[in-house]
């Protein structure tokens, strides 16, 4: 998604010069297959929660503003980073090639690095819901959110820019035209983009299962019962483990390849180091299912919006929940 991507695409395009002719093809078939499933999947989850936010007026809320943010950068990566990161692999020399090249690598940057920060919005959101409920509503507003939206966007655009300005000038037929940076500029670069969000996310939902824990065995002491408060107890549980479990899974072996492949002297196959890249771009279409589709009201505006009751009459001030 910055500057350590072009070192896979670098070692990729090189190494895939080595290899046979048969199976070559048979990689570029695989990966037209799977980069055209994933992409649907993420178009068709993150859709989903944009014409519900958009549509449905009881969900015009501060948090769902953060995640409406949230699934359109994750539409853009699956709607332009992974068309032209499956073309640039199948089509390796054209005259075009270079152009796209660093126009995939400025996308990338700036849409995924959207998305991992819109995650970080979305916990700080969540521990003032969760730790601090009584000053919630005077903490967390629409215009706290916007400004928020537009910090996560502006860090991206930056990132994307700076990405830009380090490719000027380099011209060549393949995505190794990009020089391999240094290692000192890909450990800053995976700390940025990955690692400072990554502490922030990990530690705002580990205050929140702390906070939610304590609570529910404050209930508990009161409710000799404690049935009910034991079950949501579990599903609080089980829901931060997911949230946090999956984006960690999704971008941290990437991210963590990429800064010790210079240390283990670039011996990290390439094609691990690829399978990682497209691990990453996956938690776009993991967060949908995550952030949207564990609560009832966005299950009953997304069956409304499939099944296409919203096309025969208007159901935007309908009571999802």
């Amino acid at each position: 998604m910055d500057s350590s991507d072009v070192v896979a695409d670098q070692l990729l395009f090189n190494e895939s010069a080595n290899v046979p002719d048969i199976t070559a093809v048979t990689i570029s078939y695989l990966l037209c297959i799977f980069g055209g499933i994933l992409s649907v999947l993420i178009l068709c989850g993150n859709l989903l929660v944009i014409i519900s936010i958009a549509y449905f007026k009881q969900l015009h809320t501060p948090t769902n503003f953060l995640m409406l943010s949230l699934a359109v950068a994750d539409l853009l990566v699956g709607l332009l980073v992974l068309p032209f990161s499956v073309m640039l692999f199948v089509r390796s020399y054209w005259h075009l090639h270079d152009l796209l090249c660093k126009v995939r690598g400025s996308l990338d940057a700036l849409l995924c690095s959207s998305s991992i920060w819109n995650l970080c919005c979305i916990s700080v959101d969540r521990y003032y819901a969760v730790c601090q409920p009584l000053r919630y509503r005077t903490k967390i507003n629409v215009r706290v959110v916007w400004i928020m939206i537009m910090v996560s966007w502006t860090i991206a655009t930056l990132n994307g820019i700076i990405l830009s300005l380090k490719d000027k000038g380099q011209k060549s037929n393949t995505c190794a035209s990009i020089q391999v940076q240094t290692q000192k500029t890909i450990v800053l670069s995976a700390v940025f983009a990955f690692g400072i969000p990554a502490v922030i996310i990990s530690s705002i939902y580990l205050k929140i299962l702390m906070v939610a824990h304590k609570q529910a065995r404050s209930i508990q002491s009161t409710d000799k019962s404690g049935a009910n408060v034991s079950k949501m107890e579990r599903k609080a549980t089980k829901t931060l483990a997911i949230v946090v479990g999956v984006f960690l899974m999704s971008w941290m072996p990437y991210f963590l390849s990429i800064s010790l492949h210079p240390v283990t002297n670039y011996t990290i196959p390439v094609h691990v180091l690829q399978s990682f890249k497209w691990l990453g771009w996956s938690n776009s279409m993991f967060n949908p299912f995550i952030y949207a589709f564990f609560y009832s009201w966005f299950r009953s505006a997304f069956r409304m919006i499939i099944t296409g009751k919203i096309f025969t009459d208007d159901f935007s001030n309908s009571q999802l929940f």
